[in-house]
């Protein structure tokens, strides 16, 4: 899959945008192809790197731990949510465990499939000593029988460069040697911010 990644350290004023390339193994393992990159150095090197290999390290150590399941989970319904014109039935999710990968928030389910449309929370326990709270919203599509990734906003405090913001686009999926598939479940457009429905 393609993905962008806009990062910001609002303190310091610093930003940067990197477009890469991502590679998921049957096995699981993650493999980056970096395209381009602009912007700080310090948003390259102390955000998106440091967030690029939290995340190789959670899908290599932790994947099976990480699932949204009973096993994992306590659910408590909370009602239905329009999700850009579709009905979500909409759950508190509380780790069993504080355990690295987990998060204490939301999730939403596709009314039609079962699948998941967003998640959001907060992480139950910090990924790195570089972090000390992450907050995320985690936005999915519904292709071929399978939730995509579209979108997740991160909102990081670190304690070398302060607050960390970043958001990270995902499109033209390909499973093997197929040709790549758009995300299009919004029409094309990208979805605006955590609540859902409008477009920009």
């Amino acid at each position: 899959m393609e993905m962008e990644i806009d990062a910001q350290l609002p303190r310091l004023r610093r930003s940067g945008r990197l477009q890469a390339l991502k590679f998921i193994s049957r096995l699981g393992q993650i493999v980056y192809r970096i395209i381009r990159f602009e912007g700080d150095e310090t948003v390259k090197r102390d955000v998106i790197a440091r967030y690029l290999t939290a995340e190789k390290e959670a899908r290599s150590k932790l994947a099976g731990s990480m699932a949204v399941s009973p096993q994992n989970y306590r659910f408590k319904y909370k009602g239905t949510a329009d999700w850009l014109g579709q009905t979500a039935y909409v759950f508190q999710v509380n780790p069993k465990q504080k355990r690295l990968g987990l998060y204490k928030g939301e999730l939403w389910i596709d009314s039609n499939t079962y699948l998941p449309l967003r998640e959001w929370g907060e992480l139950v326990k910090n990924p790195s000593v570089f972090l000390k709270n992450v907050y995320f919203v985690r936005d999915y599509y519904i292709w071929e029988g399978h939730s995509i990734p579209r979108r997740i906003i991160s909102d990081v405090s670190t304690r070398l460069v302060g607050k960390a913001q970043l958001t990270i686009w995902f499109n033209n999926y390909a499973v093997g040697d197929r040709a790549p598939t758009p995300a299009v479940a919004d029409g094309g457009s990208r979805v605006s911010q955590a609540n859902g429905g409008h477009h920009q």
